[in-house]
């Protein structure tokens, strides 16, 4: 099967999981042309996306493949925030870089800010008592949450934290972005960045941020523009996921209303029901790129030395030869082998925290409002147009 979709294209989020599902039954490894005349490839089925996603055959540094960049680009706005970030690079370094937040960010350390997110979720929940009529699930709930936690974390100031949705938003939606405002969001973050960071070097606080320069102070655990990498990728990493869990885990019990009823009757389903939730609309829809470092023959075809390969997370999630009637919602599904935090060495380092703040979020916001309805055709409802993740642009709710 050959196909013209464009995976890129603003409106594909509206069939995706169709043209994944004929990608699954007629072409698991499907090609797709890039700019300059480079192909890349789009993988769909399960094991597959297993394999892609913890060989050595494809790797994340896109030097080794095109190249060095220039001292002068090594110095940009771009190079400070997306260049040597964990996301983006090979063992070694993938490895020191790991191991540098692995403690942080361990389920036992998780657990200890089980407390203080409980207090943020039933703060938002009290503001959330007072609104009349319909008010958006995302903008009141879904996002202050994480961004709250992941900002106290790292030690942003309250009063700076809005403008992380900006940034972020612009940011991953890179390719639908005029480069303008994508280069004027980027040159803002990293002044802020700079900003943060050289406070933090004047007035060091009990926090990431400082944990972060006084690891790169001690000369060989961080390098370069790692720390600007590295906050970078927490503050972006750190709220993404969970707002989409939230909103996308709603969006499903609304879609199943039976599962809705069910998990409000036995709160005690709530660990297996965000499971299924990060199955059933994965808040990261596919892999980041990868390349080829040899010639793979894959279902027939030939994958050459240098071709981008992207795997998708949604795809295998519900791939029937892996999952039993995976077009459905089951908050009761045992096993539940998904890869919404994808797999082997790039695992996602905050998964415990998605977990943890999904399960409290879900717990007290069905408790606070049990009632709670769409406002409005779930049908009608948009996707961000953002191809590496799956969100919701809003999610109009009413209590009762």
């Amino acid at each position: 099967m050959e196909t013209e979709t464009n995976i890129f294209s603003p409106d594909f989020r509206k069939n995706d999981y169709e043209f994944y599902k004929r990608l699954r039954a007629d072409e698991p490894a499907h090609s797709f042309s890039l700019q300059g005349g480079r192909t890349g490839w789009l993988i769909s089925r399960y094991d597959d996306v297993v394999e892609l996603l913890k060989s050595s055959s494809f790797i994340k540094d896109q030097s080794k493949v095109f190249g060095a960049i220039s001292s002068a680009d090594a110095h940009s706005n771009e190079a400070k925030l997306f260049h040597n970030m964990m996301l983006n690079v090979d063992p070694p370094d993938h490895t020191r870089l790991r191991r540098l937040m692995q403690p942080s960010f361990n389920p036992k350390e998780m657990l200890k800010l089980a407390p203080r997110i409980e207090q943020i979720a039933d703060s938002l929940l009290k503001d959330m008592e007072h609104m009349e009529g319909s008010f958006d699930l995302i903008d009141e709930f879904a996002f202050p949450l994480p961004i709250i936690v992941i900002s106290e974390l790292l030690g942003v100031p309250v009063e700076d934290r809005h403008k992380f949705r900006k940034w972020s938003n612009t940011i991953v939606s890179a390719s639908e972005n005029e480069h303008s405002k994508f280069a004027e969001d980027v040159k803002a973050f990293v002044e802020y960045l700079d900003y943060l960071i050289k406070e933090r070097r004047e007035n060091p606080q009990n926090d990431l941020i400082t944990g972060l320069i006084h690891a790169e102070e001690e000369g060989d655990k961080l390098q370069g523009n790692e720390l600007y990498s590295m906050i970078f990728l927490l503050i972006i990493a750190g709220h993404e996921t969970t707002v989409n869990l939230i909103g996308n885990g709603m969006y499903a019990l609304f879609e199943h209303p039976k599962q809705l009823e069910l998990l409000k009757s036995d709160p005690n389903l709530t660990e297996t029901a965000i499971e299924e939730m990060l199955r059933f609309h994965s808040p990261v829809d596919s892999s980041t790129a990868r390349w080829a470092d040899e010639n793979i023959v894959l279902h027939g075809k030939t994958i050459q030395k240098g071709d981008m390969v992207i795997a998708s997370i949604s795809s295998a999630n519900r791939d029937e030869r892996k999952f039993k009637n995976p077009h459905l919602l089951d908050i009761t599904r045992k096993p539940n082998p998904h890869m919404a935090f994808g797999y082997g060495i790039h695992f996602c380092l905050g998964a415990p925290l998605a977990r943890l703040e999904g399960s409290i979020a879900f717990r007290k916001l069905l408790r606070a409002f049990p009632h709670i309805t769409p406002a409005g055709s779930l049908s009608d409802l948009e996707w961000r147009s953002v191809f590496l993740l799956r969100g919701l642009k809003e999610l109009p709710v009413l209590r009762a």
